[in-house]
């Protein structure tokens, strides 16, 4: 009998490709045939405008749900930080890998570097208005610019000059081999990380036939990792947050209870809303949609309305 057969669609860039592989492994461990379809993405050409300015994470999806919905491919990889809080119709999350530690990290050539010092003049490399808002709430002496491109781009353009250290999710320095660049890891609880960051998650059409579902989610599913972006991404939709927002929000999962800390931000980083919550396992779609609206509704409708108005002028 032959083995059935997994079409993988990933981006172009070596993360990219590593989280494929990653992904491939563990459903060829599985006695699965697979095979990898690479796609350019809108994200990975427009490359000298920040993902904000483009207008939706989309970017870097769309491309690859044209192939789902045709069949090309039975399954999307992506990092779920890069996922949109709700995807087209007709196309689903169906797993999430075992998550990598979820900080955001500072790098650089001069192991010296440090944002602690106010009297020093720094540059920090970053497109992220959620890093850009940290760094003005904890760093309000550090100037930021923005940088585009995939990691190893990221790196070529500090090394020529344009910042003297760039922020950069823990998980892709460490997947490419590239840890000695780190010069510190932000704590979580003052860098809350974003929505996703450090998990893969597997994408599909609607129309994948259930054995398939059935036999990745078998393969690469991580549970625990699942109910925790569950969460996340429940408070995320709540919030209708998106690249262009200062939103954060990461959980954690203990003896079967989900904690979920997430909160949003203003441009500037001054004012600043978070909040916690608990429950089961089972919950933690309506654990993230119940943080949302407390956000909300503790001010965070003013502080989006005042995002809003300032990204339409």
């Amino acid at each position: 009998m032959a083995k059935i057969e997994i079409k993988i669609g990933s981006r172009k860039s070596e993360l990219a490709l590593w989280q494929t592989r990653y992904v491939q492994d563990r459903l060829n461990q599985a006695g699965l045939s697979t095979s990898v379809v690479t796609v350019e993405t809108q994200g990975d050409r427009m490359l000298d405008t920040s993902i904000a300015k483009i207008g939706s994470k989309g970017v870097f999806t769309e491309a690859l749900e044209v192939e789902l919905a045709t069949g090309a491919i039975d399954i999307a990889v992506h990092s779920a930080k890069d996922m949109p809080s709700t995807l087209p119709e007709g196309f689903e999350l169906i797993a999430f890998s075992e998550r990598e530690q979820p900080a955001d990290v500072l790098v650089s050539r001069n192991q010296a570097l440090t944002l602690g010092d106010p009297g020093r003049p720094i540059t920090i490399g970053t497109s992220s208005v959620r890093r850009q808002a940290l760094l003005k709430r904890h760093y309000p002496h550090v100037r930021t610019v923005d940088i585009r491109g995939n990691l190893q781009t990221r790196i070529r353009k500090m090394d020529a000059g344009l910042c003297d250290g760039i922020i950069m999710a823990f998980a892709g320095m460490h997947r490419m081999g590239m840890d000695a660049l780190i010069v510190h890891t932000f704590p979580l609880d003052r860098f809350v990380p974003p929505v996703g960051q450090g998990c893969i998650a597997m994408e599909a059409a609607a129309s994948l036939p259930a054995e398939k579902r059935a036999l990745i989610r078998a393969a690469v599913n991580h549970r625990a990792s699942e109910a925790c972006l569950l969460a996340e991404r429940a408070f995320l939709r709540q919030l209708e947050g998106g690249c262009s927002i200062p939103v954060f929000a990461l959980s954690a999962l203990e003896n079967d209870e989900v904690c979920l800390s997430g909160g949003l931000m203003s441009f500037d980083g001054r004012k600043f809303l978070s909040g916690t919550r608990t429950g089961h396992r089972r919950e933690a779609a309506e654990i993230g949609k119940g943080l949302g609206a407390h956000i909300l509704q503790a001010g965070g409708a003013a502080i989006l309305a005042e995002i809003r108005q300032h990204l339409e002028a």
